[in-house]
């Protein structure tokens, strides 16, 4: 064998054992998901008219991945705090009004999807999600940002269009989390 198909042969097994792991199985029944308990990562549960959270998915103690999307969810039970190694949570374009002071127990979330809700608050606590890298809650009700959110120092998107902050608001925001890329839409005198 020759130089050139010795250092040909190491490099594919370099790229070889350097790829990626395949993606966790996505689950899309939760009865089906509950047979295999253990092996749950990723549970998708959006476009399915839920009204709740189906109290059976915090037995899914090694979920990572939980998306209850485009349902009709009006709140989320404290029982989340039971999902201990959740990374990644979308409860885009459901009805809640407010979220659990649990959601910030959850110390190795890193991306949280609120988007199209109709939240007004945003509980303190959130600001132990020290993990938190992508935090998208356009098109909400929010009307103030809480300054606890400082701890978040690794928040590097947040996601606020569609929120009428007046320029007052939208300065300490962009104060509070200097190293985030900060989405306004143009700001409002409405709530002067």
């Amino acid at each position: 064998m020759c130089c050139s198909s010795i250092k040909l042969l190491m490099a594919q097994e370099s790229v070889s054992n350097s790829e990626e792991p395949d993606p966790p199985k996505r689950y899309t029944e939760l009865k089906v998901a509950l047979i295999e308990i253990d092996s749950v990562y990723y549970l998708d549960l959006s476009r399915e008219k839920l009204k709740e959270i189906p109290i059976e998915v915090f037995q899914l103690k090694n979920l990572r991945q939980l998306d209850l999307s485009k349902n009709k969810i009006k709140n989320i039970p404290a029982q989340i705090k039971q999902l201990t190694d959740l990374e990644i949570l979308d409860v885009s374009k459901n009805k809640l009004k407010t979220l659990p002071s649990e959601l910030g127990t959850l110390s190795k979330l890193k991306r949280i999807n609120l988007n199209r809700n109709l939240i007004e608050h945003l509980p303190e606590e959130m600001s132990g999600l020290e993990q938190l890298t992508r935090l998208d809650l356009w098109d909400n009700e929010l009307e103030g940002f809480p300054d606890s959110f400082k701890k978040l120092k690794n928040l590097r998107h947040l996601e606020l269009r569609g929120i009428l902050f007046t320029d007052e608001q939208q300065a300490q925001i962009m104060e509070l989390l200097p190293e985030a890329e900060i989405y306004f839409s143009p700001s409002c005198k409405c709530k002067e």
